[in-house]
């Protein structure tokens, strides 16, 4: 499956010339030479232009999934024909997906990438032996930066973190435009539905919920908006969306959308008050913001496979609900992820962060930190810069105003 999964990475890199860049310029500088890096991202061909960059500035790579639904099994192939250890395959479950995070950390990682927290998890629980090791690293999610910061707090964390997802050019650009479009893109796929004239109720108004709410609405759907934080509500509201309760959206959704990286947001009540036909997909990261074994306990028949990651579950009253990607990331499981454009500014801020650690670790302690904003403002220039777009710069006069306090009306 290699060549087909060369084919694939091609295509991406393609749509992602600033880490072509990076990548080019890591090869000439070769700033990670001697590290070993344990990822666990999904297998995707996105990121394996990623990889290839690290690897081109030298350093030695273990790639485990981070999604046991989202990986491409001819990109996994292909990556290993290029010297980094894959240890992934599309569809394994739930002991195979640990059992290849293990693999990779077999490596005695110096840096690790995660996209949800399961590796630094494991090598803070089961693989402590290799902690010594570990210099830092970065996560992806805002899932995983919530459980970081959680370890953090209960002074847990053992050594220094990047919050990559926290960049922002990361929320502005993958978390909204990146989640809102690719997936819409998987409900589509995965159901072949119109959503215009549909109520399509978003469980979260974050950055991603915001790109799910706006892609949709731009479709046709009406859009109900449900959230815990009151700024969100006020927010989601006065741009003009239906926000309800939960326990009320439940009776008049088409479509629900769960991106709260919290879990049982969708319940067993919710589940019994929606409409024949409701279908039901998570954009938040872990298979745990529907409440699936409700579900399960509730159906008295299952057809599973009724269309390609759509699985029926018909209750007792004879009433179908529709279950997505098993309640995995609809998007990277029934889709592709986010466009490679997108991915372009994620993972060059990565591979950025990745350089900055492997210089800056030694002086830093165990704790969550931001990305340098000259990083951000690195890739975004960069990215402006491909799409053949300049912009202003401020005069003397103008910089000499904003440092001074003197200057008044």
């Amino acid at each position: 499956m290699a060549e087909a999964g060369e084919r694939r990475i091609g295509w991406a890199a393609r749509s992602m010339p600033v880490l072509e860049a990076i990548g080019a310029g890591f090869a000439q500088d070769r700033p990670l030479d001697g590290l070993r890096i344990a990822a666990c991202l999904h297998v995707t061909a996105e990121t394996a232009v990623v990889m290839g960059a690290l690897k081109a500035g030298g350093a030695e790579i273990a790639l485990a999934a981070s999604n046991p639904l989202s990986t491409q099994d001819d990109v996994a192939a292909a990556l290993s024909t290029y010297g980094i250890a894959v240890h992934a395959r599309a569809g394994v479950d739930r002991d195979t997906y640990y059992r290849h995070i293990h693999r990779a950390l077999d490596i005695a990682p110096n840096i690790v990438l995660d996209d949800g927290c399961d590796l630094v998890n494991i090598l803070h629980t089961e693989r402590v032996e290799l902690l010594d090791e570990v210099i830092g690293g970065c996560e992806e999610t805002t899932t995983g930066i919530i459980r970081l910061r959680q370890m953090a707090a209960e002074g847990a964390l053992r050594f220094p973190m990047v919050a990559v997802n926290d960049t922002r050019t990361k929320r502005m650009f993958d978390n909204r435009y990146g989640t809102g479009q690719s997936t819409l893109d998987g409900i589509m796929r995965a159901t072949n539905i119109l959503l215009a004239g549909r109520t399509v109720v978003v469980a979260g108004f974050g950055f991603c919920g915001r790109g799910v709410a706006e892609r949709a609405k731009g479709l046709g759907a009406r859009v109900v908006v449900t959230e815990i934080d009151p700024v969100k509500a006020l927010d989601a509201a006065l741009q003009g969306y239906d926000v309800q309760p939960m326990w009320r959206a439940a009776e008049i959704g088409d479509v629900f959308v769960t991106v709260t990286g919290n879990r049982d947001v969708i319940r067993a009540e919710h589940l019994a008050a929606m409409k024949d036909g409701a279908i039901l997909a998570n954009a938040g990261h872990f298979d745990v913001e529907i409440d699936v074994r409700a579900l399960e306990e509730m159906a008295q028949t299952v057809h599973f496979g009724i269309r390609p990651n759509t699985d029926e579950y018909v209750l007792e009253n004879g009433r179908r609900l529709l279950l997505l990607a098993e309640g995995r990331l609809v998007n990277l499981s029934a889709a592709e992820g986010h466009p490679a454009a997108v991915m372009d500014m994620s993972f060059s801020a990565q591979a950025l962060a990745v350089a900055w650690l492997a210089q800056e670790a030694v002086r830093l302690t165990p704790g969550v930190y931001d990305v340098p904003a000259e990083v951000d403002f690195q890739v975004a220039r960069l990215k402006l810069g491909a799409a053949g777009i300049t912009i202003d710069a401020l005069t003397s006069e103008q910089e000499d105003y904003l440092h001074s306090w003197r200057v008044g009306s």
